[in-house]
């Protein structure tokens, strides 16, 4: 079953997209950037941003059902490469002990305030451990034939 997850965010809104998508054990949680979005106001620091970004996927998976000990693949896109390694600190807090799958990327982002933008793939622990979870759903859509 497929749910949707909304922050609020006017950029939902206005672009049309979720924050996150539930689909069975599945939680996609979109790019993520550092707008506190109760005040649609963002730090200049990219070590803060950071943080709210965190704190903002971090509810995301809550909504969701999940958390963030259940993130199997994280992305972290930053317009400046030399931004990334004053956040590590941060990182490390949030996924040091569990330690998803991880790219970095180096590009540019809608505003220019936005110094670093975070997505993260979840998959929600199962809660009867002796049943398997849910396959990873499929892009591919069956086409019927015709006769």
């Amino acid at each position: 079953m497929r749910r949707l997850i909304s922050s609020g965010s006017s950029f939902e809104r206005d672009i049309g997209y979720s924050r996150a998508v539930v689909d069975g054990d599945w939680v996609f949680v979109s790019g993520t950037t550092g707008f506190d979005y109760e005040t649609m106001t963002i730090s200049d620091h990219v070590v803060e941003q950071a943080e709210r970004c965190l704190l903002n996927i971090e509810k995301a998976l809550l909504d969701a059902g999940s958390s963030i000990s259940d993130v199997v693949r994280v992305r972290y896109i930053l317009p400046r490469l030399e931004d990334f390694g004053p956040c590590w600190p941060v990182l490390r807090r949030y996924f040091g002990d569990i330690r998803p799958a991880a790219t970095m990327i180096s590009a540019g982002l809608s505003d220019p305030r936005m110094k670093i933008e975070i997505e993260v793939t979840a998959r929600k622990a199962s809660p009867d451990k002796d049943s398997p979870p849910q396959p990873l759903p499929s892009r591919r859509r069956s086409r019927s034939r015709q006769e």
